[in-house]
């Protein structure tokens, strides 16, 4: 089976193909920078706004997964254009192509629009995937942690410190990038059990993790007891500004991720999880956690 995949060399992205590959697919994979040569894998240069590069990307695919989208903007015009118009984009190219089964990456921030520019461009960009007449699923992930993440590591690195600042109310749900990745493949054969379905993958905890306990959590895989500083939302808009006067465009809390973060519910609902006879979470929080503190320490991120 071929699969044609946005943002393969994304954090999920590759986790995705590490596993795709490992049960014998092949992959044609976008990739807006050179990549190196890897069996198994054919690398299409260009991005989501290059539609001649779409049409090779699809080409004799048997299913397409998108992944690829910005969780990271300006203003909103750089949320539509990544997340909506680059969405659009695939799915033309997919029906251009005669593809008919897709897969698509979406996020839990989709469930509550009117929260953040980012969490509105994916809800629009579901809408563009339900109406496209293909044999779609939707897969909305709540928090992803894992080896190669970069928007985690923040916690892990600042609570060496002895302390991390998180939002003071609300709760998360987590999933691992591997336990993801799984779900992708998965959801892949399709039927009645996937199609026209949405799904809020988590790592099986009943109600999440507040807040308190994920920084614990975190500080506990890195080996400390940091003092956990809850946050209000207008104190957490505030640190955003002054993220965003530091760091500039490297700003990692921007006012859009202020808004959803401080959001009190982002635990998975009970009845989106996936069936249980197709998919069930195999990483314990607690120990991915620790492995992901470890594999930052080895790469010497951390």
């Amino acid at each position: 089976m071929k699969l044609a995949v946005t943002g393969g060399t994304g954090f999920v992205g590759q986790a995705l193909l590490d596993h795709a590959l490992a049960e014998g697919f092949t992959v044609s994979a976008l990739a807006r920078r050179p990549q190196k040569p890897r069996e198994g894998v054919e690398w299409i240069a260009g991005d989501l706004a290059d539609t001649a590069a779409l049409d090779l990307l699809v080409c004799d695919a048997d299913a397409v997964i998108h992944i690829a989208g910005v969780v990271n903007a300006r203003d909103r015009d750089g949320f539509e254009h990544g997340n909506v118009v680059g969405t659009l984009n695939v799915l033309e190219a997919a029906r251009n192509a005669g593809n008919r089964r897709f897969v698509h990456v979406s996020s839990l921030s989709a469930r509550e629009p009117g929260l953040s520019d980012y969490g509105a461009s994916k809800a629009r960009a579901e809408k563009l995937v339900m109406a496209s007449g293909l044999d779609w699923t939707l897969v909305r992930p709540s928090a992803i942690y894992g080896p190669r993440d970069t928007e985690m590591l923040e916690l892990f690195k600042v609570s060496r410190l002895g302390f991390v600042p998180m939002p003071k109310q609300g709760r998360t749900s987590l999933i691992h990038v591997e336990d993801l990745a799984r779900l992708l493949l998965a959801v892949l054969p399709g039927g009645e059990l996937v199609t026209a379905r949405s799904f809020e993958p988590d790592d099986g905890r009943l109600n999440g993790w507040s807040h308190y306990e994920l920084a614990r959590a975190i500080g506990w895989a890195m080996g400390g007891r940091p003092r956990v500083i809850g946050l209000s939302p207008s104190t957490m808009m505030r640190a955003a500004r002054a993220d965003r006067f530091v760091r500039r465009s490297r700003a990692k809390l921007t006012p859009d991720r202020a808004a959803y973060f401080s959001h009190p519910d982002w635990v998975v609902s009970h009845g989106a999880r996936p069936p249980h006879d197709l998919w069930q979470p195999r990483i314990e929080t607690r120990e991915g956690l620790k492995a992901t503190a470890r594999w930052y320490r080895e790469q010497g991120w951390v």
